[in-house]
């Protein structure tokens, strides 16, 4: 079991995870998260909430669901987003069909021994001068949505 925490830039928000490596480290190239990060994908960790100690204050923000509709975006399902106030930084996120997982940014992790990502969602939203990331090993393999029912491997 490994303890790591992941925190905002001025460390006043963070999450602390004290348990085995994530069963899901997932990369992904929706637009929303490249809006949400400033980059062109995002990593993040599925993490059980019984493994997590939430300290500091964020805000929030509440993705919209879009339940019934094909997946556009990893949170399609809808999701509260927790940043810091003072800094900005997103740090981790409810994920509403899925209340007993928190997702946590892997960049907030300074933690060079953090597991690697296993899947990558949203392939056909990302850039052609990004690396080949469809050549990367994923074990959980490589998805035109998010490698769950919203949405299947890519043809």
């Amino acid at each position: 079991m490994a303890t790591r925490k992941a925190s905002c830039n001025c460390g006043q928000l963070s999450v602390t995870y004290e348990g085995p490596d994530p069963e899901r480290v997932s990369l992904c190239q929706c637009y929303d998260c490249q809006r949400r990060t400033g980059s062109v994908l995002s990593v993040q960790a599925r993490l059980p909430i019984e493994h997590l100690t939430i300290e500091g204050q964020s805000t929030t923000w509440t993705v919209p669901s879009d339940s019934g509709k094909p997946a556009s975006r990893c949170d399609s399902m809808g999701g509260t987003y927790h940043f810091c106030p003072d800094c900005g930084s997103t740090v981790y996120w409810e994920i509403s069909n899925v209340p007993e997982i928190v997702g946590v940014a892997v960049g907030g992790f300074v933690d060079p021994t953090f597991p690697p990502p296993m899947i990558s969602g949203f392939e056909a939203y990302g850039r052609a001068w990004v690396m080949n990331i469809s050549d990367l090993p994923m074990p959980g393999g490589h998805h035109d949505h998010d490698g769950t029912s919203q949405g299947g491997p890519r043809a």
